[in-house]
């Protein structure tokens, strides 16, 4: 059986930015990462919002902000409602990462892009996976 693939780059293309792409295998379509640059670029969410209705899984590679700063905002502003996977490490440490984002960003400015709730519901969304464990996935 052949599968069709396609992939679509959000952001993160030639270039030191936020990763974010869509990729489509069959119907199934996968968002890997979701990042966010240090300057809250609201393009990489112009892009990411185009797509955001038809994901139907998140996979998180690293837990810096670059490739998971924007779940907060797109868990809680946008909708996004699918499963979202990572490892056990790139949970907790992007837990850590994300509210200590808020927390100098909050501290130092009136930042309202997202609330440490925003982070508390993207990181409740995510099943947390050992290394090399194997998932079957379902459409919506």
């Amino acid at each position: 059986m052949t599968s069709i693939i396609k992939l679509t780059t959000l952001s993160g293309v030639q270039e030191e930015s936020a990763l974010c792409y869509l990729l489509q295998v069959d119907e199934f379509r996968f968002l890997l990462d979701c990042g966010w640059d240090e300057n809250f670029s609201m393009d990489i969410i112009d892009s990411l919002r185009k797509h955001v209705h038809q994901v139907d899984a998140v996979l998180l590679s690293h837990p810096d902000p670059l490739h998971l700063g924007a779940l907060p905002y797109a868990v809680g502003k946008m909708g996004l409602n699918c499963a979202i996977y990572a490892t056990i490490p790139v949970y907790k440490m992007g837990q850590m990462f994300m509210y200590d984002l808020f927390q100098s960003r909050h501290n130092t400015e009136d930042f309202t892009l997202f609330t440490l709730d925003d982070v508390d519901a993207a990181f409740d969304k995510i099943q947390q996976l050992k290394f090399s464990q194997i998932v079957n996935l379902k459409g919506k």
